[in-house]
């Protein structure tokens, strides 16, 4: 309506001074109802092209959209693992502090699980000094082999010295006994050894090794008794919170409610019609009205426009889609963020919200070589944006009326 009375007064108003003052027709005579189509052909005919035109320019070059939402961070209170609960700490609605417990799960197969992890490393040090007892009682073992070996090479030099002298004294016999013995001593020295070697291995290796592991089942053990609690990520407002005691929580199933950040960051997205995709860029100047915040006008800048439509993605299923399920048409996803510091505060996140974004060729028209057409028609395009303003100022003003009285609040 506002661009056909702007446009009637470049066509239509004209015309009819034109028929009164120097055709000298006037309203009520030559002019009435009946014949106004002939009489004014011309400037109905050209307001109407124009005011289509200026219709198109401006919904074109500086699009707009009623879909509009202050959007905001939520956090899923989501235990690690499933279980039944079995202590509530909050309620619906509550302020929490980050760290801040919200339920407990039942614990009694992670305790098992902790004690059991316990005992094992208490076993593997119990372990640990009965070996070194008998790391001990190796060395007494090695002391006796040593006397042992001695001993017996002692005895059979003595009986090899004595043969020399008088062959006829010890039998050949003897000594050959006590060669056997002497090498019987040395393989009990070298076991004897062997097994203080491997005792040494299992105290500096193997027992450690093994009590890494039992620290680490203890600790894995620790962490999910810990899971049993399920804590605020952040600081913020408990919503949509029923658990009670007995309930059994999933968490591939059914979240235990939702927690609203205290340092939510409202930001604006819009869905502007794809036929604007030409148009919108990043850093375009924009302005909104929230249905939170009635009778302002705020200031936006256009941060990113989403490269894809959200209407036709499509994931892998075991079923062949039909285009037609897709086909209604998708909005372009835009991202709206305050211009100004602060001037978002006191807008509900959630707010519907209803948007403006304009189109400027000021760079182009100071610094661009343009001809004389382009120059009038970017100046034209810059011009109609204030139309498009004014619009959205008396939608500003009426959107209260028109929710509180016309859709029967």
């Amino acid at each position: 309506m506002l661009e056909f009375m702007i446009c009637s007064m470049l066509t239509i108003f004209p015309d009819y001074l034109f028929r009164r003052y120097v055709q000298g027709k006037r309203i009520g005579q030559e002019i009435n109802l009946y014949t106004m189509w002939f009489e004014l052909r011309w400037g109905i005919t050209a307001c109407v092209i124009l005011t289509l035109s200026l219709i198109t320019a401006i919904f074109y070059f500086h699009p707009s959209t009623s879909n509009v939402t202050a959007i905001f961070r939520t956090v899923t209170i989501l235990p690690e693992t499933n279980g039944r609960v079995k202590e509530v700490y909050v309620n619906t609605n509550d302020k929490v502090e980050a760290g801040a417990p919200l339920f407990r799960l039942d614990d009694a197969k992670q305790k098992a699980a902790i004690e059991t992890a316990s005992r094992r490393v208490e076993e593997i040090d119990a372990e640990t000094t009965v070996t070194e007892t008998e790391l001990a009682e190796a060395d007494g073992v090695i002391t006796q082999a040593e006397g042992a070996l001695q001993q017996a090479v002692d005895e059979y030099e003595t009986q090899v010295e004595l043969n020399k002298r008088n062959p006829n004294v010890v039998a050949r016999r003897e000594i050959e006994k006590l060669q056997v013995a002497t090498e019987t001593k040395k393989g009990g020295l070298a076991a004897a050894v062997a097994n203080k070697t491997t005792l040494e291995t299992k105290i500096s290796s193997l027992l450690p090794a093994q009590r890494a592991s039992a620290e680490a089942e203890l600790a894995q053990a620790k962490v999910e008794f810990e899971k049993t609690v399920v804590r605020a990520g952040t600081a913020g407002t408990v919503q949509q919170f029923s658990l009670r005691p007995g309930d059994i929580v999933n968490p591939l199933i059914r979240s235990a409610g939702i927690l609203i950040p205290e340092d939510r960051r409202v930001a604006l997205v819009a869905g502007f019609g794809q036929i604007e995709s030409q148009v919108l860029r990043p850093g375009m100047i924009a302005e909104v009205t929230c249905i939170g915040k009635p009778f302002t006008i705020i200031p936006m800048v256009v941060t990113e426009v989403q490269e894809a439509i959200a209407a036709g993605q499509m994931r892998p299923t075991d079923q062949l889609i039909d285009v037609q399920q897709i086909a209604r048409p998708g909005t372009l996803t835009t991202y709206l963020e305050p211009l100004y510091e602060g001037q978002l505060e006191g807008i509900p996140p959630g707010s519907s919200c209803i948007a403006n974004a304009y189109t400027s060729n000021h760079d182009e028209l100071e610094h661009g070589n343009l001809s004389t057409g382009r120059w009038f028609v970017l100046h034209a395009i810059d011009a109609v944006g204030l139309v498009h303003a004014m619009i959205l100022r008396l939608q500003a003003i009426m959107l209260p009326v028109q929710t509180l009285v016309l859709t029967g609040h």
